[in-house]
């Protein structure tokens, strides 16, 4: 799999970076993070500019999740079951995804870039159980940027030589065990310590 993004990515840059990265966003089944290790990690080998890969990343991130988002909003869950079956979005996977976001809200869509099934569905369950947008919108940055910065500083730093990608990739679990929960922690402190701030 690696060996295919980085064939892809050497070909057609950060187009196909941007193009697989907002699909996924939009529900689609694609491999978001492998793209930006990938993009990143070619970016160590200079073969392009990280700010590039992470821009680019964290622009098609939040536009395929707005997308998204309007698309819930406008048309409803029955037009995305009917259409998104084709692509995996079946309807138990799209009442757990509206679930979740309707019991945690803002929290779930910053921390839903690190979930394989939210990551997907995301936009179009926010949209759906109708959260407020600039709420859905600011939550969603937070989100994509620290899981762009994540990965793309991960695979930047150690993948100065393209051939550590799949080292990388092979122990993306472990790495995102340690990782993700630490990015959660400060997210979590930062929000209460604004909070109390706010209260204050």
């Amino acid at each position: 799999m690696t060996a295919y993004f980085s064939g892809l990515i050497a070909q057609y840059g950060l187009v196909a970076i941007f193009t697989i990265v907002c699909l996924e966003s939009l529900g689609m089944p694609l491999p978001g993070e492998t793209v930006i290790l990938v993009g990143a990690g070619l970016a160590g080998a200079g073969q392009l500019n990280i700010y590039a890969v992470g821009l680019v990343a964290l622009s098609a991130a939040i536009i395929g999740d707005n997308i998204g988002f309007f698309i819930g909003r406008r048309f409803g869950r029955p037009v995305i079951e009917l259409y998104g079956s084709r692509i995996g979005i079946t309807s138990a996977r799209f009442s757990r995804a509206e679930a979740i976001i309707q019991r945690r809200g803002v929290f779930v869509v910053i921390i839903a870039r690190f979930i394989p099934l939210l990551r997907q569905l995301n936009g179009l369950a926010a949209g759906t159980v109708g959260m407020h947008w600039l709420t859905f919108l600011i939550s969603n940055i937070i989100g994509a940027a620290l899981w762009v910065s994540m990965w793309s500083i991960l695979a930047y730093q150690f993948g100065h030589s393209a051939a550590i990608l799949p080292f990388v990739w092979k122990h993306l679990s472990v790495t995102a065990m340690v990782l993700v929960p630490l990015g959660i922690a400060i997210v979590v402190y930062v929000y209460f310590r604004h909070y109390r701030r706010g209260m204050s």
